[in-house]
């Protein structure tokens, strides 16, 4: 087969991602990532690669983000050189932020065209910072090259560089061709899984390898072949066994996921478990938790908290955190360890040692939270009203029948009826809107797989994430529907996410825009009493009148606009074929 340089590199790196547990490549096309494009379309013609195509690369970026979050495993998102590599910070930042597994694969012009003016070359090494747990300027294929070696870069630790040609590259017989990136691939899987980097073991995140070539850029060829190998296994971390003795809550933030629960049920503890955690169910699950944070007779008594995931979404828990005097233990998912209170403890992973259970302390959190669980259920028919032989007793139930049939959807209703109509075989995303702070204070328990961009809690991206999750959770005909909960303009911040590529294939997932006409998130904020009204509603609300079924018309997507609890359950639970957008309109 005909062959250059780079497409040799490319085909090599490709193969030995993977051979090293590499399943998605998210490629946003390009001139001079050519190379890598057309090796990695080959290769997912043999079914070793699956190749998702998005225009823009920061929808690219979120869709791999997307994948990693659901999969675990890392994913690979290639660009071209220029802006294009640019666009990808976003969705590297988020990654960072929530630790998850990114390979971020660059394509860039050779040293000689870099800081000269040359067209569509800037200054990518470095251009992910502090975000990224290896990045690699690697060399640029050329004929006979020997493979690159890999050195710490001692002004950057955690970091490592390439600055040569020379080197040794691998032996294994399942990537047989030894090129200039050669090595490179099972490097950047297992410093994305967190097992290379200094202080950061066990912790997941985005990888930039940065690939310089010269022309030609590709060559005409057959189909590529590669061996399926599974990502390198994370060690289990050893745990710290904690005592029984002090007055404890488990704090489950975002991605916390189920071990949150297990502690809590362990230990006998009060959980208090964010809507995105993952960790909102069983029987310890404190309901109202805010309202009992304010309570000194609860919340004022707590002597320790044990805080898996990123807490986010309330004032009550960041103000518990902070506090002098608490005994906080963290058990760390992201790129930064969380210490609001300045002597917040890192681990790995946390057990609870024998012994009794604080039932005082336990029953107390629970009988709290019974008496304020809300129940958002709608009320039951009036039977015996409904076949009552007083005409005014069955006018009466017929009336109150039709007002709940046509009663108006608010913020409550709406976020209680997605989450009933979610279960363990679907996946429920939640922007980062008003919505989801009006989820976290109403809704029970229930063991669903959840997923939010909390790491930075973004509205970008938001769109194209669950896209991913969908393309992951549904890729071996698993069943289910991916739904994505968020607000107007979150929905218009990610509208380019809507464009999906015809001969790939369509997820099933319903895109739920509560319409508000604005951002009235601001409502909560301290802008709304600082702000003068005009300065409030153009500043920040940003009042739009985007007209959301034209978009959908546009994009190809299925559209529904429900304005009642009864129309809003049937879209949500009808047989869903492809993507939807179910519009809800909102008052301010």
């Amino acid at each position: 087969m005909t062959s250059s340089p780079a497409s040799d590199a490319a085909a090599a790196l490709l193969s030995e991602l993977i051979g090293h547990g590499v399943r998605d490549v998210v490629l946003a096309p390009g001139s001079r990532s050519q190379a890598l494009a057309l090796a990695a379309t080959s290769l997912a013609r043999t079914g070793a690669l699956r190749v998702h195509v998005r225009i823009d690369e920061r929808v690219a970026g979120f869709t791999a983000l997307g994948i990693a979050r659901e999969t675990g495993v890392p994913v690979a998102v290639v660009c071209t050189s220029g802006t294009a590599a640019g666009n990808l910070l976003p969705a590297t930042m988020e990654a960072f932020h929530s630790g998850i597994p990114l390979l971020l694969l660059t394509a860039d012009r050779p040293p000689e065209l870099r800081g000269v003016g040359a067209n569509q070359a800037t200054i990518q090494p470095g251009i992910f910072g502090p975000f990224v747990r290896m990045q690699v300027d690697a060399p640029v294929p050329v004929d006979g090259a020997a493979p690159m070696s890999e050195t710490p870069d001692d002004s950057d630790a955690g970091r490592r560089v390439a600055p040569g040609h020379a080197g040794e590259g691998t032996d294994d017989p399942r990537f047989p061709t030894a090129t200039a990136w050669s090595g490179l691939g099972g490097r950047a899987v297992r410093a994305a899984l967190g097992l290379e980097g200094d202080g950061l073991a066990g912790v997941a995140g985005p990888v930039h390898l940065n690939l310089p070539a010269r022309e030609p850029l590709s060559a005409a060829g057959g189909t590529l072949a590669a061996v399926a190998g599974e990502a390198p296994a994370v060690p289990s971390a050893e745990p710290v066994v904690l005592s029984r003795g002090p007055r404890t809550v488990v704090i489950a933030g975002a991605d916390a996921g189920s071990d949150a629960e297990e502690l809590a049920h362990a230990g006998g503890w009060p959980l208090i478990a964010e809507v995105v955690s993952g960790a909102r169910f069983g029987r310890l699950v404190v309901h109202g938790y805010r309202e009992l944070l304010r309570d000194e007779s609860l919340g004022g008594r707590i002597e320790r908290a044990v805080v898996f995931g990123h807490p986010t979404l309330s004032r009550e828990v960041a103000a518990l955190l902070a506090r002098d005097e608490l005994d906080v233990l963290a058990v760390r998912r992201g790129g930064e360890a969380l210490d609001l209170n300045g002597r917040t403890m890192a681990l790995a992973a946390v057990t609870v040692a024998p012994g009794d259970v604080d039932r005082a302390w336990l029953g107390a959190w629970m009988t709290a939270s019974k008496a304020v669980t809300i129940d958002l259920s709608a009320p039951a028919p009036d039977h015996d009203g409904l076949s009552s032989d007083d005409k005014s007793a069955r006018l009466d139930a017929v009336r109150a029948e039709l007002d709940a049939v046509r009663a108006r959807v608010d913020r409550e209703i709406l976020v209680d009826a997605v989450w009933r109509a979610t279960w363990p075989h679907d996946r429920l995303m939640f922007g980062s809107s008003r919505l989801v702070r009006v989820a976290d204070q109403v809704l029970g328990g229930k063991k669903v797989p959840v997923h939010a961009n909390r790491g930075l809690a973004g509205i970008d991206g938001t769109v194209a994430t669950a896209i991913g999750i969908a393309l992951a959770s549904q890729s071996e005909g698993s069943p289910g529907v991916t739904r994505v909960l968020l607000g107007d303009l979150a929905f218009l911040h990610d509208v380019g996410a809507l464009l999906l590529p015809a001969d790939e294939p369509m997820p099933r997932i319903q895109v739920i825009v509560g319409n508000d006409g604005g951002g009235t998130i601001f409502d909560g904020l301290e802008v709304a009493g600082s702000a003068a009204a005009e300065d409030l509603d153009r500043a920040f609300y940003t009042p739009h009148t985007a007209k959301l079924r034209e978009i959908a018309d546009a994009y190809g997507w299925e559209f529904t606009q429900v304005s009642t609890r009864s129309a809003l359950d049937q879209a949500l639970t009808s047989p869903v074929a492809g993507p939807q957008i179910i519009e809800v309109p909102l008052d301010r």
